[in-house]
């Protein structure tokens, strides 16, 4: 019955150590081909159409998009794919 309980508790510790369903997450994005003031508006428009993204905004002058999520509804893979979607292929930004 020991061991039971010590895989059990092994099994409640790595349960606690992810993070909890439905936590907003913000990522930066590099978008690529941002050529005029307006591209940031069909970025923004793109990210913001995706269920569960709670907000987000996009620069012209930094070629980048800053997105706030619901890890539970969206991932960052989704983010890409409308921002590609609308012509605009982007990545996440690497930490530099």
């Amino acid at each position: 019955m020991g061991r039971i309980c010590s895989v059990s508790l092994a099994v409640l510790l790595a349960l606690a150590a992810l993070p909890a369903a439905g936590e907003p997450r913000t990522v930066t994005l590099d978008i690529k081909g941002m050529y005029c003031a307006v591209c940031p508006l069909t970025v923004k428009t793109a990210l913001k159409s995706v269920p569960g993204v709670l907000d987000a905004n996009a620069s012209f002058e930094r070629k980048t998009a800053t997105v706030t999520y619901d890890d539970a509804k969206t991932g960052v893979d989704q983010l890409i794919k409308a921002t590609t979607g609308a012509g605009f292929p982007s990545a996440p930004r690497k930490a530099e």
